[in-house]
């Protein structure tokens, strides 16, 4: 219905399924930070399909070998699913992912 409408915009800057879960709003600079299957994506606002900026971010390829050698589906649970997006301070975003069953986090620059 909002499509028929043409009340929302899609964001079309990703057609792999790449399972999008955790959100962070940046009210004061207009963008929206999205965590994803070994991406995060900052979005514009207004229109989330304009300078849209990707990080990929996979897990290892050793980390996703052992992942499947424990019996885990190579698609669906060995990668990098990005869960915690958490504001530092006013340049630094705090980050961490699955990393294929081993944690890993770091920050981001928002520069």
């Amino acid at each position: 219905d909002l499509l028929l409408s043409n009340s929302c915009i899609p964001f079309l800057g990703s057609t792999e399924g790449l399972d999008f879960r955790t959100l962070l709003l940046d009210e004061e600079r207009g963008r929206l930070l999205v965590g994803a299957k070994d991406h995060i994506f900052l979005l514009n606002l207004v229109d989330v399909n304009k300078n849209v900026k990707k990080i990929y971010w996979p897990a290892t390829k050793e980390k996703v070998e052992l992942c499947k050698l424990a019996g885990k589906d190579a698609h669906t649970e060995c990668a990098n699913f990005i869960r915690v997006l958490q504001p530092y301070n006013r340049t630094h975003v705090y980050v961490c992912g699955t990393g294929a069953f081993h944690p890993l986090c770091g920050y981001i620059e928002l520069g």
